[in-house]
């Protein structure tokens, strides 16, 4: 059995719940039943059929709707793994950090190309932070009190994962000195990124450690399964950049969200008209079960 979830980013109507169920059997897929429309933005679809069919037709068919199609099996997952740079926060930090050096635009050149999968990740992060050098170590602290601010949903995303058992872990090929006060205010179990390197007050340019790049956030995902002795099945994995893709293949659910092309086409989803919340709804999650935020 299959399901198919539709999340709208304002209203679901029955008309639509009807045409989506039509729009699959024309794609000759057998539909069972479908639930009552959830909170007014969501709804299920049961059948039985080929899954890829089932999402390129509804994909097609979808306005202003998010679609998830996905196995009934395991579909609370067990494990969480986001990306934090424009996915559970709403900037990249290091462009942000890079205004405060007055070479915003320079770097963020750098960032969009790296994240789009043109250039080398590793690279590119290093040539980046090699720009940031002599910049007072104050103004991480500025950044994230003034530029840093939460995607919506992603709290009670995180927070609602927890509350049913879930573990929760951010991989950022940005920096610790973000990562680590972003996941203990959303509410991540831990947090693994890039630390950069200082000297007397200012930044090094340099890196201390190993880079957190696609391979290392694949790897995270791994040993998490491992540890917690779970299947791929049970993970979902988000992201939005062409970093994300190791992961978001390797997990049961890859979500893109709000993501880059290459990332979009390597996802099992891609949210692009709601919050982070949708992720729960695709779990089968409704709003009366979600942890107040």
């Amino acid at each position: 059995m299959l399901i198919a979830t539709l999340i709208a980013a304002d209203t679901l109507k029955k008309g639509e719940l009807s045409s989506a169920q039509d729009c699959l059997v024309q794609a000759g897929l057998i539909v069972g039943t479908s639930s009552s429309i959830l909170d007014d933005r969501a709804a299920d679809i049961c059948f039985n059929g080929d899954m890829v069919i089932a999402r390129e037709a509804l994909t097609s068919w979808a306005e202003n709707i998010d679609v998830a199609v996905q196995p009934a099996a395991n579909r609370r997952k067990k494990l969480l793994i986001s990306d934090m740079d424009s996915t559970m926060i709403t900037v990249e930090c290091i462009d942000e950090l890079a205004d405060y050096a007055g070479i915003k635009a320079q770097i963020a050149e750098i960032t969009e190309q790296a994240m789009q999968g043109e250039l080398d990740f590793e690279e590119a992060l290093r040539g980046r932070v090699a720009l940031l050098a002599g910049l007072n170590i104050s103004a991480i602290e500025e950044c994230l009190a003034d530029r840093v601010k939460t995607m919506p949903g992603a709290e009670v995303l995180v927070r609602t994962m927890r509350d049913n058992g879930a573990k929760t872990i951010l991989v950022s090929g940005g920096f610790t000195a973000f990562a680590n006060p972003v996941a203990r205010h959303i509410g991540f179990d831990r947090a693994e990124a890039n630390i950069l390197g200082e000297t007397d007050g200012k930044l090094s340019g340099e890196l201390a450690g190993s880079v957190v790049d696609a391979n290392r956030k694949a790897e995270i995902l791994q040993a998490a399964v491992n540890e917690h002795q779970l299947s791929m099945s049970d993970c979902i994995a988000v992201g939005d950049g062409a970093n994300d893709i190791p992961m978001i293949e390797k997990a049961g659910l890859g979500v893109a969200y709000r993501a880059k092309p290459k990332a979009a086409d390597a996802a099992n989803v891609a949210i692009n008209h709601n919050d982070l919340s949708a992720l729960l709804y695709i779990q089968g999650i409704p709003s009366s079960e979600w942890v107040a935020v």
